[in-house]
């Protein structure tokens, strides 16, 4: 049917490899709890991850059976998905991953993201909200409405969450942030074709 919207992202490659390919992305996801790779990539490996982290809450027979056919090393990451992950996620009741975006990776500039388990040990978000609130602490300058809102957030289903983030706002204040000035330019290639001057 011409025309149709798309149910899902077919990322140039047939079903087969497009299979593979998000199999092997969320089993990198689940064993280092954050990866990067291209935007839509991402975005394919969530909806697939996501239901994983449904299939270890359910803890069934099936569950384990139908977890154990999606990850390339399922002995090592199923005890993963069905003890700490399941716990991790009890209360949660959804919105298990998060998509970041960042400068693209790749010399193509294609555009790239970061994936990553919420209330891990990696939590991007935690750690962006925990330097945010050590600069205005340090600047002697009110919360914003912003802020509160992503401390709220990043602490909701967190176990200890109120504790880990002032712990981790003391270690962003002890860190100092410096005015970036490494910074190098990289000059442009040379033209491979003879020039008027070469003659």
């Amino acid at each position: 049917m011409a025309g149709a919207r798309l149910k899902y992202r077919h990322l140039g490659r047939t079903s087969s490899h497009r299979q593979a390919l998000l199999r092997n992305l969320v089993t990198s996801l689940f064993t280092h709890e954050s990866i990067s790779t291209t935007y839509p990539k991402a975005k394919e490996a969530q909806r697939l991850a996501e239901k994983l982290i449904t299939l270890g809450k359910k803890n069934t027979e099936a569950s384990k059976r139908r977890a154990l056919s999606i990850f390339f090393n399922p002995h090592e990451l199923l005890p993963k998905l069905f003890g700490p992950l399941r716990e991790r996620y009890a209360d949660r009741p959804g919105g298990y991953t998060r998509v970041l975006r960042i400068e693209p990776l790749k010399s193509d500039q294609a555009p790239s993201a970061i994936l990553e388990l919420v209330d891990g040990p990696n939590d991007m978000r935690f750690a962006m909200t925990a330097r945010t609130v050590a600069t205005l602490r340090k600047q002697g300058r009110p919360l914003n409405e912003m802020t509160e809102r992503n401390i709220e957030k990043v602490t909701r289903y967190r176990e200890k969450g109120q504790r880990d983030l002032e712990r981790m706002v003391k270690r962003m204040e002890e860190v100092e942030i410096e005015e970036r000035n490494d910074a190098i330019t990289i000059p442009k290639p040379r033209d491979p074709r003879p020039s008027k001057e070469d003659d």
